[in-house]
């Protein structure tokens, strides 16, 4: 009988990340049949500059991770968008209500929704994922599904992830290159909160931040929703040549000075300083993004910082100084099951894409990225008759 299998493959800056997850009738979380890395080329700051090295990264993690998954092959995948073209808008829609007694339908929902898309001017950009953020009737804000109640006329209030066109080109002919066939293309904050978040946390009003290598993410929550998502170009190899220069040693060297695993002969204070002062610049970022989107100082469940930037000494401590507000570090053990868990917590993005099959369709359909415009550049690659082989 053959698994049913979800996969995700997370393309950053410095590593591919693949896991496989398999989902048995009658339980209600999946279990990890394996997980595999490589080191990435040609990507830059989140987007591929090399198409054939990015390929070959792609193509060298999935093979690592099918030997750890024994007989299963990867041939489909749900694939992360990340980089510092990804960038959320918000746009206003509304629509007449059809029907003459006023009930809303779902097609009232759509022409709102739909309504709101044509209002934005997004020139070389592409919307990869969308959704609705607020509903109003009759001018007055409403909660939870339209459908089915009476009035007048409905808004809404969406959210747009987009980027570059050539970014998401580019990404989607890479793995087509790899072999890989893309079943959706998800923004990479929106996937690594899909593991990181709780619902209580979403609900109340939370700030993800993610530092990877080269960029700082930071995707904002309400209501259970996202209303904002921004990534700006400075991560944690910033710091990392920050305490390389200082101390004239090698990067890698630095790296493991920066994180606290090697002790030498290197100023405490002076290290902790060298740190402290690239980490409050990135808080500044984080902290003018609220501000800008008026949640300053408002997000009860506070700060979660994920990604590779999370392992670095006190991080949270300053995450609470300059932002003034609760501040944790995303869970270290997100294990799901008891045969495999993730200590890493730069994982997280990989095992939310293959999580993503379960809210894959919680949206109108035009927040798949493969949809519209790039049906075409689809239907153009390699068609493959089954999703994963035992």
């Amino acid at each position: 009988m053959a698994k049913r299998i979800s996969v995700g493959i997370d393309i950053g800056t410095h590593t591919t990340r693949v896991i496989v997850l398999e989902h048995k009738n009658g339980e209600s979380s999946p279990s990890i049949l394996g997980t595999g890395s490589a080191h990435t080329d040609g990507v830059r700051l989140g987007y591929i500059t090399n198409i054939k090295h990015a390929a070959d990264s792609i193509r060298r993690a999935v093979q690592n991770a099918e030997k750890n998954c024994g007989e299963v092959k990867i041939k489909k995948a749900y694939i992360s968008m990340g980089g510092i073209s990804l960038l959320s808008v918000t746009s206003i829609g509304s629509a007449i209500i059809g029907k003459a007694d006023g009930e809303i339908t779902h097609l009232d929902v759509n022409k709102a929704f739909a309504n709101s898309e044509e209002n934005l001017e997004l020139p070389n950009r592409k919307i990869i994922q969308s959704m609705p953020i607020q509903y109003k009737l009759d001018g007055k804000e409403i909660y939870g599904r339209p459908e089915g109640m009476r009035g007048i006329k409905l808004e809404v209030k969406s959210l747009y992830v987009t980027c570059l066109k050539q970014n998401i080109e580019d990404l989607i002919t890479a793995c087509a290159e790899a072999n890989i066939e893309v079943l959706d293309v998800i923004p990479s904050p929106i996937a690594t909160a899909n593991a990181i978040l709780n619902d209580k946390q979403k609900n109340a009003g939370s700030a993800l931040v993610d530092i990877g290598a080269e960029t700082l993410s930071v995707a904002v929550f309400e209501n259970n929703t996202p209303i904002s998502v921004v990534v700006f170009p400075i991560g944690g190899m910033d710091i990392t040549k920050d305490v390389a220069l200082y101390f004239r040693i090698d990067m890698d060297e630095a790296e493991s000075v920066k994180v606290g695993s090697l002790i030498g002969n290197f100023p405490k204070k002076k290290l902790d300083d060298i740190v402290e002062a690239r980490m409050t610049d990135i808080f500044e970022l984080v902290e003018n993004h609220l501000k800008k989107i008026k949640k300053n100082g408002l997000l009860p469940a506070g700060i979660i910082i994920a990604g590779g930037g999370s392992y670095i000494p006190r991080i949270d401590e300053v995450a609470k100084r300059d932002l003034r507000l609760p501040a944790r570090i995303g869970p270290i053990d997100g294990s799901i099951d008891s045969k495999f868990k993730i200590k890493d917590s730069s994982w997280y993005t990989a095992l939310g894409l293959a999580l993503s099959t379960k809210n894959h369709n919680q949206y109108p359909e035009e927040n798949n990225v493969l949809k519209g415009n790039f049906k075409q550049l689809k239907e153009g690659f390699k068609s493959f008759l089954n999703q994963l082989l035992p």
